[in-house]
């Protein structure tokens, strides 16, 4: 049996014809249609031409949706980059133009679940995915299972404030536009003439701007992730998103979280100073489309086990 697994973001949607093995078959991208009309309309018909595509030979459809997401009905609170899913329900939009089963998760939840079912987050009790987008989203693993919250609100790490004397948040310090905006102040070339892979073209080769502005980014990161790990505690954080491919990111991130440890006040009389464990997520941009799946079978599978009495085991 074949699914079709679709990742909405802010700049690109992103789609693969996946088995039940979990093996990619195949995989493309199209633009996130944000600016062109009515937006709600365009994502839609853009959604609808991809699953024409598969419809004949897919068993479900899984959903990785930025923002607050009711993963049980699919109803989207907030839309993250894509503001005009906020209010919708594409689950439901969907299944009345296809007939098949249709799910929806949290694109940072997504990371999670595939990260802890099969990746960097496999065998910890505690731990958290942190995707560098264009914004930053999360997701948190506690106690072994994917932590949602009360109202589907836990892991949105981009609503973190980060300075509270100037009302900045983890969004906005975080996700590759402030990378780029940095690099463009420090490196005198106009934002509109960056993007993540130029960035780190430069640093490779040692430009000086491009190294300072990577190590100014990174020194935001850890900070933040060491506030994260003050509260929960937790066994690893697995990076992700399209620039964590990239050596030199996590090298100065592991940096300056040694950086930051090694300085902090209480270290001359405590043992014991709360330092974020850092790796990638294994499966890097493929994290939101392997765990929107898993979602899948999981919640298909639940619905089953509601009918059959089966010992199918999810996570609540």
């Amino acid at each position: 049996m074949n699914y079709l697994a679709i990742d909405i973001g802010g700049t690109f949607i992103k789609y693969a014809l996946m088995s039940d093995h979990t093996e990619i078959l195949e995989k493309s991208k199209i633009p996130t249609p944000l600016r062109q009309g009515s937006a709600i309309e365009n994502l839609l018909d853009v959604l609808i031409s991809i699953i024409q595509q598969y419809k004949h030979a897919i068993e479900g459809v899984a959903l990785s949706i930025p923002g607050i997401i009711d993963s049980d009905t699919g109803h989207a609170y907030t839309g993250g980059a894509v503001t005009c899913i906020a209010g919708q329900n594409l689950v439901k939009l969907l299944e009345a133009k296809f007939e098949l089963p249709i799910t929806a998760e949290n694109d940072g939840k997504c990371a999670a679940l595939a990260e802890f079912w099969k990746g960097s987050l496999k065998g910890y009790t505690h731990g958290a995915t942190v995707v560098l987008g264009t914004a930053v989203g999360g997701g948190l693993i506690i106690d072994g299972k994917l932590h949602k919250g009360n109202n589907f609100l836990a892991g949105e790490l981009s609503y973190m404030l980060f300075d509270a004397s100037n009302d900045k948040f983890f969004w906005q310090i975080g996700g590759v536009e402030s990378l780029l905006t940095l690099a463009s102040k420090n490196m005198d070339i106009p934002y509109i003439e960056l993007d993540g892979v130029k960035v780190f073209e430069l640093a490779n080769q040692k430009d000086k701007s491009a190294l300072a502005t990577i190590d100014e980014y990174t020194k935001c990161l850890a900070k933040q992730l060491y506030s994260i790990q003050c509260l929960l505690d937790l066994d690893i954080f697995a990076i992700g998103g399209g620039i964590s491919q990239q050596p030199l990111l996590m090298e100065y991130l592991q940096k300056n979280i040694d950086e930051f440890c090694e300085k902090h006040p209480f270290r001359s009389f405590s043992p014991i100073i709360p330092k974020p464990k850092i790796t990638t997520c294994k499966y890097f941009n493929d994290s939101n489309l392997i765990g929107a799946f898993y979602h899948h079978l999981n919640k298909i599978k639940k619905l089953n086990d509601l009918h059959t009495k089966g010992n199918w085991e999810v996570l609540k």
